[in-house]
């Protein structure tokens, strides 16, 4: 277990984060391209990542980048539980569907124009199951993940699904939204009318599977709303079952980037 406050660097605004975010991502792509490796993104989806997602779009396009061995790997998904108890994931045409996310606003942008043998692979797109999450963890395990972005709520500091009090052992699995982190939802999927429309459950990663599959970690912090957050994580220096984003003090090569309005205290 890491014992030291992870590394952090302060953007001027949300849009230089996400062009810092995007050439280190963009830097270890290249990397796997160039020595035949697939290159295994940890995506979360939302607001916070969505100017990284942009940035590297524009350096995919900017040097005629290959993305035939990219991976998306998203963290989670929002749950529905049916009348016999089993889960399921929610219908990819719910506004709030995370694997909708991962086509719409990071494979299709990050595709671009690239000619079809260039681009990453539908099948490529990897989305937690709520009717098996262990196949999804073990998939993990095997693959890895090369890059883990990471983002934190406002609120509750979840990352992921995983909310105040989660166990810093839990892996892959169905897990209840604690209502903080519903109300932060409705801020990322602002087409909710109302809290009640939020689902109660989501399928996830765990903290543990977030340390054991990444070799890098980059926590992603943006806007004044993300203060609170900012300091409690920039001063972990391991898991805080409170705070359950300060995982990342336990990751490997864990860097904190956070725009100048998150981390300046009000």
């Amino acid at each position: 277990m890491k014992s030291k406050k992870p590394e952090s660097i302060i953007a001027s605004d949300e849009i230089a984060l996400g062009n810092i975010a995007a050439e280190l991502v963009f830097a270890e792509l290249k990397k796997c391209y160039d020595i035949g490796n697939l290159f295994v993104l940890g995506c979360p989806g939302g607001r916070t990542p969505r100017s990284t997602y942009s940035a590297l779009a524009n350096l995919i396009k900017r040097n005629n980048q290959s993305l035939s061995h990219v991976v998306i790997a998203m963290m989670d998904e929002y749950a529905v539980q049916g009348k016999d108890g089993s889960f399921d994931n929610v219908d990819i045409e719910s506004h709030f569907s995370c694997k909708k996310f991962a086509y719409d606003e990071i494979r299709d942008v990050l595709n671009g124009d690239l000619p079809n043998k260039d681009q990453i692979l539908m099948s490529n797109v990897l989305i937690p199951d709520a009717r098996d999450p262990k196949t999804f963890e073990d998939t993990l395990m095997k693959l890895g993940v090369d890059i883990f972005l990471l983002a934190s709520g406002a609120s509750d500091g979840h990352v992921a699904f995983n909310g105040f009090g989660c166990s810093r052992n839990e892996r892959t699995r169905i897990t209840p939204l604690s209502v903080e982190t519903r109300k932060d939802n409705l801020k990322t999927f602002p087409d909710f009318a109302s809290l009640d429309e939020v689902p109660n459950y989501g399928v996830t990663v765990g903290p543990a599977t977030i340390v054991d599959v990444s070799k890098q970690a980059i926590m992603l912090l943006t806007g004044s709303e993300k203060n609170r957050a900012y300091k409690r994580i920039s001063m972990a220096t391991k898991y805080e079952s409170d705070w359950p984003a300060t995982i990342i003090a336990e990751c490997s090569n864990a860097l904190i980037i956070a725009d100048k309005f998150a981390a300046t205290s009000n």
